[in-house]
């Protein structure tokens, strides 16, 4: 699988990859993370708006800007 496969939430997973793909394919920052914020309520519409900027915001900084492999803050899904 990828570099995400280790990621074991689905909703965590699905918005590294759609973030990396939208950057990758010439979305801007702010695009990318406002769809991937809209992506992550697609998961969990119970989320608040804050909440799920808060999360998406810790997991691009995480896997993308730090690199880290380790285990994420987040929801308690799986």
């Amino acid at each position: 699988m990828g570099q995400d496969s280790r990621i074991t939430r689905r909703c965590e997973r699905a918005v590294i990859t759609a973030y990396r793909e939208l950057r990758a394919h010439g979305s801007d920052d702010l695009a990318a993370f406002q769809s991937c914020t809209t992506l992550y309520r697609i998961h969990h519409p119970e989320a608040s708006m804050q909440e799920a900027r808060l999360l998406v915001s810790e997991w691009i900084d995480h896997h993308l800007v730090r690199g880290d492999l380790g285990p994420t803050p987040g929801c308690a899904c799986h």
